[in-house]
């Protein structure tokens, strides 16, 4: 009989196993100490608890300072939560907001792209040009505008790939080259109106959802991130590893649930929710899609993170900076679509002014780390809620815009900030 078979039958019935068994028993990613995550409802708090103090804060200043601005606003102006101006607030994030979208995937690179407000003004200039002086239908605007974008788009990331050009410079051009070519479009007139009945116009102004088409929306959303997270956890099981608390998935359900139920009741109270706005929040959903659940997503953070690194991993890099700048040019022009379908005109103003800086801000204010590889779909939404919220609050207490101007930078100036200390303690916790 061996020593190991004589400590076995040795052991007194009944007599707990040692440290080495219970590990052998414990998920694979439980069983290295340092990898030791507590389970169940309380450990998942005191989980995030320990990601915060680490300096992994993820979107939670964003949405404290959310609150807090909404709460300043009210106080000072009650108005500002009434169901009528939260309904013209949503619309107004919607424009914007996909030219974030965008924007978002340029910084998760560690590029930025400056043309995107010259850009998304073409695609007003295109729609307003097809549709009036053409005779041109508007799908068929819409379609030459997005092809426009892909151009646009293709060209950046082939000057970025094949001659190193940085994209501060390109985009740089850019936005002043698609200002010229704007203004070329529009010709003398420099300003065209669109029929309000026209069916992009009223997509943008006028068409919003029923009550019980906005909770069975919430529903659905709620569903889908159940069905998400039991496969999620079916998958980690199959694996050997560990699963989060049933607890914790029923709660996020059940909160999401009520949250987008108690959203639709308010709105419900005016118009409603807008279509255009359920649409950017459709993009920003499939965007975090593709971002988390693909190959070209992962590959995203990957180049972001360290493209050499990316590049030696297999990665194809020239691909993957092409498809970016690509769909961020999209954006932009699905972004100038909707603007100019939201004032039912096509300016020579349009995509000029603060509509640059504002998505550019969004994006960082959402989140997306500046130095890149950090950020999700969602920062775009986020960032655009909080900035329209300044403009909004401060519209409605008859304060200049000069003062919008100088709030925005600051809190721009924040969201940098703290990016750059949580990147810091994500370093000196060994988590960069």
């Amino acid at each position: 009989m061996s020593a190991h078979e004589s400590n076995e039958s040795e052991r007194p019935v009944g007599i707990a196993p040692g440290p080495a068994t219970r590990a052998q028993q414990l998920a694979v990613d439980l069983q290295d100490e340092r990898l030791i995550r507590e389970e169940g409802l309380g450990g998942a708090i005191r989980g995030f608890g320990r990601r915060v103090r680490a300096g992994d804060l993820g979107s939670l200043p964003v949405i404290v300072g959310l609150v807090v601005i909404w709460a300043i606003f009210e106080i000072l102006n009650p108005k500002f939560l009434s169901a009528s101006n939260l309904v013209d607030l949503a619309l107004q994030c919607a424009p914007v907001g996909v030219i974030a979208l965008g924007v978002v995937l340029v910084l998760l690179l560690g590029e930025i792209d400056l043309s995107v407000g010259s850009v998304s003004g073409l695609a007003a200039a295109i729609l307003g040009v097809g549709m009036t002086k053409l005779g041109w239908p508007i799908l068929l605007a819409v379609i030459v505008a997005i092809a426009a974008g892909v151009a646009i788009g293709a060209l950046y990331g082939m000057l970025f790939t094949r001659f190193g050009v940085p994209s501060f410079v390109i985009t740089l051009a850019g936005l002043l080259g698609f200002l010229g070519v704007q203004l070329w479009v529009l010709g003398p007139l420099g300003s065209i109106n669109l029929s309000f009945s026209s069916w992009i116009v009223q997509f943008a102004n006028g068409w919003f959802l029923p009550p019980w088409l906005g909770y069975l929306l919430a529903l659905v959303a709620a569903l889908a991130v159940l069905f998400s997270d039991l496969r999620r956890a079916r998958r980690r099981r199959a694996a050997g590893l560990s699963v989060p608390a049933l607890s914790i998935t029923v709660i996020k359900v059940v909160a999401l649930a009520v949250v987008l139920s108690l959203i639709e009741l308010v709105l419900a109270r005016d118009r409603g929710t807008g279509v255009m706005f359920v649409f950017f929040i459709a993009l920003v959903v499939l965007m975090n899609f593709l971002l988390t659940r693909t190959r070209w997503g992962r590959s995203i953070y990957a180049v972001g993170g360290n493209v050499e690194a990316a590049r030696r991993a297999g990665i194809n890099t020239r691909f993957v900076y092409l498809s970016v700048f690509v769909l961020c040019s999209v954006f932009a022009i699905v972004g100038g679509l909707l603007s100019a379908a939201r004032l039912s005109a096509a300016t020579q103003s349009a995509g000029s002014g603060d509509v640059n800086l504002n998505a550019i801000a969004a994006a960082v204010i959402g989140g997306t780390s500046l130095f890149g590889g950090r950020g999700s779909a969602w920062s775009a939404l986020l960032g655009i809620v909080v900035i329209q919220s300044i403009s909004s609050g401060l519209t409605l207490l008859n304060l200049d815009a000069s003062v919008r101007y100088v709030i925005t930078g600051a809190v721009l100036l924040i969201a940098v900030i703290v990016d750059s200390v949580s990147r810091r303690s994500r370093a000196s916790h060994g988590q960069a």
